[in-house]
């Protein structure tokens, strides 16, 4: 039952962390200013959705590379690591956000596959793990460069707002006009 399952999960998250995979040394910082968004979700879903919208809110120009998989049930591993597999391949893609809304632990389990979890810290692009709500954590969270809390919360820690780095540089051009009339 649930139990075995539990058990056998944190067996597998201690085999992991002992193999380093979980390290802080091994996480990828992502890039301020990505040009395209790899992102794998379920097709039509409100993980898609929310993640799109925000960035696009954040940083209109911002471009993604979508691909289709499932996110739960037994083929969701084999497909989410196909997309891992593409997405790293494509040097236009600069950060993969890997999403998924709410759902149960059984629903969420399959992003413990230790398969797609070792075909994430595999990944030379920086992996965004965003899967379910804050209380969630599957084992993708682990390996990812940056866990997000939520899909929405992938989207604002990827994309920075274009209105406060526009607020920035007007704030920078005013200081060095002020220290350019003082000589």
């Amino acid at each position: 039952g649930l139990g075995d399952l539990l058990e056998k999960l944190e067996a597998l998250k201690a085999k992991l962390r002992t193999e380093g995979l979980f390290d802080e040394s091994r996480k990828v910082a992502l890039p301020f200013l990505p040009n395209r968004i790899g992102l794998i979700t379920g097709k039509d879903s409100d993980a898609e959705k929310d993640v799109i919208k925000n960035a696009r809110l954040r940083w209109p120009q911002v471009e993604f590379e979508v691909r289709h998989t499932r996110v739960q049930g037994a083929q969701t591993a084999p497909e989410v690591i196909a997309a891992i597999a593409d997405l790293d391949a494509n040097p236009d893609v600069d950060v993969i956000i890997v999403a998924r809304g709410g759902g149960d632990f059984l629903d969420l389990h399959v992003f413990s596959d230790e398969a797609l979890v070792r075909a994430a810290a595999a990944c030379a692009t920086p992996i965004v793990s965003a899967i379910g709500h804050e209380a969630d954590n599957p084992l993708l969270d682990y390996v990812a460069d940056l866990r997000a809390s939520t899909p929405t919360d992938a989207a604002k820690r990827v994309v920075p707002d274009v209105g406060e780095e526009l607020a920035r540089v007007s704030e920078s051009r005013g200081r060095i006009r002020l220290q350019a009339n003082t000589f």
